[in-house]
């Protein structure tokens, strides 16, 4: 009973896991010259319907004229969640409304001007959308203040920055994006599925058709550090790819790649295909991945010497937060190995609902469709 008790928490946790939204971005780029301010920022269309309603007909799909028609209300509510500061508030205004597509759908362009009310010290920031309504919001931002140019993150707890005149603060850049990388992992649940499938059967071995349970812990660690190096190495050679621009695949052909890596690993738990060499499986999956971590980053658009910074800390960040999850994993997973709990509910019943999961979640990225996400 009490093994039952733990699988259907197991369940409810991966459902809602399944449930959760993806964390929206929006990419503010602004250049300040002494008191005069100019920028672009793009806002996903889907935000904008979420916050404002803009699909009039309810068709499911937003376009030109149901923009057009409400230009004024996503200027203004675009604007009251941006403050500009440089010797008192700088007075913004939106002087054209475009589209553009992202690698994730389609964004409102906003072209920003202003002017301030000094032309030289520091800049503050204070940005506030979407925060009140998604916590898992982010503000990418680049920013050229007197001809330097640096990149930060803004989220709920940065939401006020302060950026000095003629200083570049390297240390501060890398610490955001750091920062960025370990949540980033947290709330990717896709990829987390795909590295706990592979961490499952990693506590036992196949013996008579029958798991049974590894006799020390250093021989499970020793599987452990061979799939997740493999993994780290995979995806870091393709994060670095795609971010600095020189390769680039498809959103969506990603996506579903991803899914369907953890289709794959769960399955495999189930019928052993690849049960010696399990590294092989997770470096190869990792090279998709990789293009997964790498969007948030290319996206940006920042100049390759700030792309590089950020790139090292978003990697860096990446690799703790899988750490992280490994530290608190495997060692539980490690004590429950001989029980029946962990063999028919863990790694029978988890690595069931993960392929189930994850079958969705590639139905709905192959044909762009909504089945269970919000």
């Amino acid at each position: 009973m009490m093994w039952r008790l733990f699988l259907l928490a197991f369940f409810v946790l991966c459902s809602g896991q399944v449930l959760a939204h993806k964390a929206s971005d929006s990419y503010l780029v602004l250049e300040v010259k002494g008191a005069e301010v100019s920028g672009q920022w793009d806002i996903a269309l889907r935000d904008l319907d979420f916050a404002l309603g803009l699909d009039a007909d309810g068709n499911g799909e937003i376009n030109w004229g149901e923009l057009r028609a409400r230009h004024a209300d996503i200027a203004a509510w675009s604007l009251s969640a941006l403050t500009l500061e440089r010797g008192g508030v700088c007075p913004l205004q939106v002087l054209r409304h475009q589209v553009d597509e992202h690698t994730d759908g389609a964004y409102a362009v906003l072209s920003l001007s202003g002017t301030c009310p000094s032309s030289v010290g520091d800049l503050g920031l204070n940005y506030r959308l979407l925060f009140d309504q998604d916590a898992l919001h982010r503000g990418l931002l680049r920013l050229s203040l007197d001809g330097l140019t640096q990149s930060a993150v803004v989220a709920p707890d940065t939401a006020r920055q302060s950026f000095k005149a003629g200083e570049v603060s390297l240390l501060a850049q890398w610490s955001q994006f750091f920062v960025q990388g370990v949540w980033h992992i947290w709330i990717g649940f896709d990829h987390i599925l795909f590295l706990l499938s592979l961490l499952l059967p990693v506590v036992v071995v196949r013996e008579r058709q029958r798991w049974q349970g590894v006799q020390r812990f250093g021989q499970a660690l020793r599987e452990v550090l061979w799939v997740v190096t493999s993994f780290t190495a995979a995806h870091s050679i393709t994060l670095s790819l795609a971010a600095l621009g020189y390769v680039t695949l498809p959103s969506r052909l990603v996506e579903s790649v991803i899914a369907i890596s953890v289709v794959a690993a769960a399955l495999n738990n189930l019928v052993p295909v690849v049960s010696q060499r399990r590294w092989l499986v997770a470096f190869g999956f990792g090279l998709i991945h990789g293009f997964g971590f790498a969007s948030v980053l290319a996206e940006l658009g920042l100049p390759k010497e700030a792309l590089l910074l950020s790139l090292v800390g978003f990697n860096v960040g990446v690799e703790a937060g899988q750490l992280a999850i490994v530290a608190v994993f495997l060692p539980l997973i490690f004590v429950l190995r001989n029980t029946v709990f962990y063999r028919r509910g863990l790694l029978v019943g988890g690595s069931l609902l993960t392929a189930a999961i994850a079958l969705v979640w590639l139905v709905e990225r192959m044909f762009d469709l909504k089945l269970i996400s919000p």
